[in-house]
């Protein structure tokens, strides 16, 4: 590991508010330990500012994208309790920096955490936007207030599951990633990250108490639905889900979400959604009783080949559902 990646490391150990998917060790796991980087900003052996990103070379062009199975990457900034004024003046100082200190690319692609506000200063740098949206459910310390504001769908479709399958934790990579690929196939789509990447984050997370499995079964053995679900002190997210179509109808997918719930409230304060511009999906996280968060989606491109556009749609092609 480089100098620079040695001190992002020792960062993320102290620093909580770095979000998961900007950690270093989510990043060996994700990218692989030699395909991603950091912009490092410091001032006086300190710290202020770092910037992420993984690095994809494709027929001579360079993209500086996502991981496979990362939602959010992008700036982290030291948290400050400068008065507005001075906080925006401070950030579009560090954010030019960091922008200065990212090594040439033809194409940077983010989607920034929804933590991060301010994306002005790279727009003067000529980078372009797009708003998304997450939905979270922002306060898990009253479980019987989460669960009250589920819809009433949602909380029928629990107690129906309830009554039907049985859930277990912590099944293993190999079988969570075999019935996604399969559930994939019969809706006639591709697993689009491979299991060797999978099952890094699996170790990795599981080593650090800091992810899991969560499966619906029935009475024949039949796996309805299975989540695999990462967390840090701040928030969980919602990373992966696989639902069996002939089984959509059991209500076995929301009953894992109320389950994931329960599970993480003692470990983390919010639980992530992670967001979806699919209509029908939007329409379920909203039943959770969630808070829709914009977040940022920021690129900049340095070639009008046709080609990269190509590459970039393959890069940041969605795979969570």
């Amino acid at each position: 590991m480089n100098s620079v990646k040695s001190k992002y490391q020792a960062l993320c150990d102290v620093e909580p508010s770095i979000p998961l998917f900007s950690r270093a060790w989510w990043l060996d796991a994700a990218a692989g330990k030699d395909d991603w980087n950091v912009v490092l900003i410091e001032e006086d052996d300190s710290i202020v500012a770092a910037m992420p990103y993984a690095i994809q070379h494709r027929f001579g062009f360079t993209l500086l994208t996502h991981p496979p199975l990362t939602q959010t990457l992008g700036p982290w900034l030291k948290p400050s309790t400068m008065k507005s004024s001075k906080q925006l003046s401070r950030q579009k100082e560090l954010m030019a920096a960091l922008i200065a200190g990212l090594p040439p690319f033809d194409y940077y692609a983010q989607r920034w955490h929804y933590s991060n506000t301010n994306w002005l200063p790279f727009y003067w740098a000529g980078f372009k936007q797009t708003t998304r949206y997450t939905y979270v459910i922002d306060d898990l310390s009253d479980l019987n207030a989460v669960f009250a504001g589920f819809s009433a769908g949602k909380r029928k479709d629990i107690k129906k599951a309830e009554k039907s399958v049985t859930v277990k934790f912590d099944i293993s990579a190999e079988e969570f990633y075999s019935n996604h690929k399969m559930t994939l196939a019969q809706q006639n789509a591709k697993i689009s990250y491979p299991f060797e990447v999978f099952k890094r984050m699996y170790d990795s997370g599981y080593q650090r108490n800091s992810a899991c499995t969560i499966a619906a079964y029935d009475g024949h053995n039949n796996l309805h639905a299975a989540l695999f679900i990462v967390w840090d002190q701040n928030s969980a997210y919602d990373l992966i889900s696989t639902i069996d179509p002939c089984y959509r109808n059991s209500g076995a997918a929301s009953l894992l979400v109320h389950e994931a719930i329960l599970h993480v409230s003692t470990k983390t304060k919010k639980f992530d959604f992670e967001g979806s511009m699919i209509e029908p999906v939007e329409h379920s996280f909203r039943q959770f009783n969630t808070v829709q968060v914009p977040y940022f989606a920021v690129s900049k491109s340095r070639s009008k080949a046709l080609a990269i556009a190509k590459l970039i749609h393959a890069s940041l092609h969605g795979i969570k559902r």
